[in-house]
């Protein structure tokens, strides 16, 4: 069933099944992996556990499906990973899991293995009370970008944390009468001139700012001042770093195979293939 709806583009949590999962598997314990290459000869999970040995921890397709799987008993959470993933022509090219849940900042491009989280959240006040439909209510939404708001003057090439921002965010916005904070994007993305806008890692927030609990806390705290939360999100191009989505099994996967369709030339990107399921 997930592959039949991993075809049709309509499995809504391919993330629980796709990356990297902790998993006990005859009784080992370890972590499972499993990534959508469909033109792909050969793949392999190289990391931490394996010294980077690409042919260590080998994944292979499921039947005649596009989906490579497999098991290390030597993986751990907060190993860092890649796949090295062969395409047709026999190159072999070490990309980040375009599900990783965590990636390292730039300049390092790893994704990392991540457990269940243990955060306690403390919003539930806020979640119950939060109206139905917000659109027929009133709304007002500060946008930021928190990699440049409020830089200590004392050293302006800093960038403050999830945490550090959080306070000092919620107070502000609550004190003006907002009801919503809109955060451009906070998925993991190399190039900290884009504003986050050229995404790697949709699934990894980035780590520039902290770790995924440190996000969790900034959206904790906000709740917690009564502010609502709205995430950016980019779907209309991505960029065409070699380690990352870009002919990702050694063809135009994600992004469309026609130049004129799928590159973005204003921003030197590539342009989604929304008529691809796996896309």
């Amino acid at each position: 069933l997930d592959l039949h709806l991993l075809a049709e583009g309509r499995h809504l949590d391919l993330h629980r099944h796709l990356g990297a999962h902790p998993a006990t598997i005859d009784g080992a314990d370890g972590v499972a992996f499993a990534v959508w290459a469909p033109h792909a000869t050969a793949l392999a999970v190289t990391g931490d556990w394996n010294h980077w040995d690409r042919l260590a921890t080998p994944l292979a397709r499921v039947g005649a499906s596009e989906v490579w799987t497999g098991f290390s008993p030597h993986a751990r959470v907060g190993h860092r990973y890649k796949f090295a993933v062969t395409g047709p022509t026999g190159a072999t090219v070490e990309h980040a899991d375009p599900l990783a849940f965590r990636s390292q900042g730039a300049p390092d491009t790893a994704s990392m293995v991540v457990g269940p989280s243990t955060y306690e959240w403390h919003d539930h006040e806020w979640l119950a009370g939060r109206p139905a439909d917000p659109w027929n209510g009133p709304l007002s939404i500060y946008e930021v970008h928190l990699g440049s708001w409020r830089r200590d003057p004392a050293d302006p090439g800093r960038e403050r944390t999830y945490r550090e921002l959080a306070p000092d965010l919620a107070a502000y916005v609550a004190d003006l009468g907002f009801t919503h904070v809109e955060l451009l994007p906070v998925m993991g993305h190399p190039f900290a001139g884009s504003w986050g806008y050229q995404v790697t890692s949709y699934f990894a927030p980035t780590a520039r700012w902290g770790e995924p609990d440190d996000l969790r806390f900034l959206v904790d705290t906000l709740h917690r001042a009564g502010i609502g939360v709205i995430a950016d999100w980019v779907p209309a191009h991505f960029p065409k770093d070699e380690w990352a989505l870009a002919r990702f099994d050694g063809t135009p996967l994600y992004e469309h195979a026609d130049p004129r369709r799928g590159e973005q030339l204003d921003w030197g990107t590539y342009v989604f293939d929304f008529g691809r399921g796996g896309v």
